[in-house]
């Protein structure tokens, strides 16, 4: 019976990171098809908007967490 394989925290991260830019990228769409409606609903539209926003500050967290800062 094998054990199960742990991740490491940097491959955990890794995969936060791709569900966080999936999610992102979902509601660039969802964003761009409510402009497109001629009349979109600017309160959804904002919601929607503030999330993504809040969705770049977590990858970019991540990112940086990820990518250690190179000293010149």
């Amino acid at each position: 019976m094998n054990a199960p394989t742990e991740l490491s925290h940097e491959e955990m991260l890794g995969i936060r990171l791709e569900v966080l830019r999936r999610e992102h990228r979902d509601l660039d769409e969802a964003i761009h098809a409510l402009e497109q409606t001629g009349r979109p609903d600017q309160l959804t539209l904002r919601r929607l908007k503030k999330q993504k926003l809040a969705l770049k500050d977590q990858i970019v967290k991540i990112e940086d967490m990820l990518i250690p800062d190179i000293i010149a």
